[in-house]
């Protein structure tokens, strides 16, 4: 290393780190903006889930030749209109409700008085608030404890003056002093009245405003991100678009949907057990279920503490509470994953995480909008590489791929749970996608991290015992899938011998004997021949019958350069002989791979079991013109076992 590399290493390693932390750092920065910035982004993107709500309907009214015009016009003044009814009637039942309470005082008065509580400790400090508010709402005033006796100092009296207690005597109730506030103008009062309203009616009409616009021009907005995105990236900003939009559109109509159809089934169940006024505890359900957990506590909680006030008996709001509980569980735990758990892609864990960060942000109105917004961040986590980790952590696809499954529970030394896994796979792959897909990735990863040192002797030795375990197992396995043309049976007089050969160790050995399984049941005769007995004498009898085929089974790492000199030692006694040479798991095509073993390399390469059995039988012409008679496969074998092997 030079001097100028010694000093521009450590410059180069903090640019390296600073890249890293890019996507923190982008993070930090959006929450920064997203807090500070919330007095303009809470209206906008109130605009843009209600634009995603009724974009669709504008749509089909413009495919019945209205103009877009009158059908955004429509659509808004039906949805608006809808929404202020609705919030008007509830509005007006509410006060209803509210002046009807106090005729009710008596049944909460004898309610709270039949609960005998202790007097005493946290629980029984709690009841008498309780009881003291309800006390107060009936008007008659609750009963003070007594105060404890106060022991006197009889030294201390015995020395105040005798005036003092003359002057105490005399005035026993002191003037009490009363503050006036002094008169406030009309439009003092008017402003300190309508303080209140007047920021949410902005608001209002600020969403109102943006709905609109984007209603109208939302050909315009789309154009504008997809000019910022750059014509390079302008096919995954099409996709991440038509993501969000069907998604959060999807979301948003079966959750409305949902809610009325909840709302109105609570409804009639109160209308059943003879609940007052239960048109408004249906709609206001319905309503508030729409704001996640807390609109769902606050909209049960409503109609069982009025059934509380109004029913003289215990049983009433006890039927109500449990009226409540089966359609909550009904519709979380069935109903909604069926329809729409997989629209959104949101984890149940992410869901609960996103809605308090949200409130914390934005408040209520980050609570309502918080799974809309988090979709988004999803979609932006799917197409933009260096979000990936929202997608990651927010995203309901959290499933590891079987082979990584497979492979993490060897590791775990749990062999229970790893068969599960490849039987759990067999049920929809052949016994070929099953050594493909899972077992071999699964041998490569380990003899990866063995060559590292990442893995130890202990877990090694295990998991090849539990992979050569499950091939055993599965010797007599017949997929229920139909075949491939690969997977045919051939006669035994077409097929061809094949003797596996494992090019170092433990790994090579297992994958070969998957493959000698494979092509025994597709009709071969097959013999695994470990690499300490590969003789010369085993070798000059294998040169006697030509038909017969060399495969040697190599996994990475270093699969080419112990198949190659195996390969180098094969060609040697066996010029005549078909060597096929399976590099399991290789990148790149397979006649590249075998032009790179040069002029003493092999016949063919394969890099998957499926290859190899195709390649294996395309000798099969071949051999079908030799003479079986006298059995190559039963003497190799009998020179294998003289040979003490």
């Amino acid at each position: 290393m030079n001097g100028f590399e010694r000093a521009t290493g450590p410059i180069n390693r903090n640019k390296r780190g600073l890249l890293s932390n890019e996507p923190v750092l982008m993070l930090g920065v959006v929450l920064l903006v997203l807090y500070f910035a919330r007095d303009l982004l809470i209206p906008f993107a109130m605009a843009l889930t209600l634009n995603f709500l009724l974009a669709p309907a504008v749509m089909k009214l413009e495919r019945l030749r209205l103009r877009r015009m009158p059908a955004m016009i429509l659509v808004v003044l039906l949805a608006f209109s809808f929404i202020g009814v609705v919030g008007w009637v509830v509005a007006w039942q509410l006060l209803n409700v509210a002046s009807a309470l106090p005729e009710y005082r008596q049944n909460i008065h004898d309610k709270l008085a039949s609960v005998h509580v202790p007097t005493s400790g946290p629980l029984g400090n709690a009841l008498i608030g309780v009881k003291s508010l309800s006390q107060d709402l009936s008007g008659i005033p609750a009963p003070q404890p007594l105060p404890p006796p106060v022991e006197l100092d009889k030294s201390r009296s015995s020395r105040r003056p005798r005036a003092v207690e003359q002057k105490a005597s005399a005035n026993p109730n002191p003037a009490q002093v009363v503050l006036v506030q002094p008169p406030i103008s009309d439009r003092a009062y008017a402003q300190q009245l309508l303080k209140p309203i007047i920021k949410p009616l902005g608001m209002l009409g600020v969403v109102v405003i943006f709905t609109i616009y984007m209603l109208i021009k939302r050909e315009d907005l789309r154009n504008r991100l997809l000019l910022l995105a750059g014509m390079g990236r302008l096919n995954v900003m099409t996709q991440a678009l038509n993501d969000a939009a069907q998604r959060i559109s999807s979301y948003l109509l079966m959750n409305v949907l949902v809610n009325a159809s909840y709302g109105a089934v609570f409804g009639i169940g109160l209308f059943l057990l003879h609940v007052p006024n239960a048109t408004l505890w249906g709609v206001l359900l319905g309503i508030l279920r729409m704001v996640p957990y807390a609109g769902m506590i606050i909209g049960g909680g409503l109609p069982i503490f009025f059934a509380f006030a109004v029913f003289p008996g215990w049983w009433p709001p006890i039927l109500v509470l449990l009226l409540f509980i089966v359609l909550e569980i009904a519709v979380s735990n069935f109903i909604e994953p069926w329809l729409y758990g997989s629209h959104t892609g949101i984890s149940a864990l992410a869901l609960v995480t996103t809605a308090m960060v949200w409130t914390l942000l934005w408040g209520l109105p980050g609570l309502i909008l918080s799974t809309p917004l988090t979709v988004c961040l999803i979609v932006m986590g799917r197409y933009v590489p260096q979000m990936s980790f929202l997608h990651i952590l927010l995203g309901d696809e959290a499933e590891l791929a079987p082979e990584a499954h497979f492979y993490e529970r060897l590791l775990a030394m749990d062999q229970t749970e790893a068969h599960h896994i490849a039987d759990k796979f067999l049920e929809g792959h052949r016994l070929v996608d099953l050594y493909d897909g899972v077992v071999l990735p699964a041998l490569s990863l380990a003899e990866q991290d063995r060559h590292k040192g990442f893995l130890d002797d202990t877990r090694s030795t295990f998991l090849f015992q539990s992979a050569a375990e499950l091939i055993a197992e599965l010797t007599d396995y017949h997929s229920p899938l139909p075949d491939s043309v690969a997977d045919i049976e051939v006669s035994v007089e077409r097929a061809c011998p094949v003797i596996c050969i494992p090019a170092n160790d433990q790994a090579d050995e297992i994958a070969a004997t998957m493959l000698a399984q494979l092509l025994e049941q597709r009709g071969h005769k097959t013999m695994l021949l470990p690499l300490a007995a590969l003789t010369a004498e085993i070798l000059g009898r294998v040169a006697e019958e030509r038909s017969t085929t060399i495969c040697i089974s190599a996994l990475p790492p270093f699969a080419f350069v112990h198949a190659r000199n195996l390969c180098q030692r094969v060609r040697q006694h066996l010029p005549d002989n078909r060597v096929l040479i399976a590099l399991w798991g290789s990148t790149g095509d397979s006649e590249t791979l075998r032009e790179r073993f040069g002029a003493s390399g092999p016949d063919a390469v394969a890099t998957t079991l499926a290859q190899a059995i195709r390649q294996a039988r395309s000798c099969d012409d071949a051999a079908s013109e030799a003479v079986r008679a006298s059995r190559p496969m039963e003497r190799i074998a009998d020179g294998a076992m003289s040979s003490g092997l």
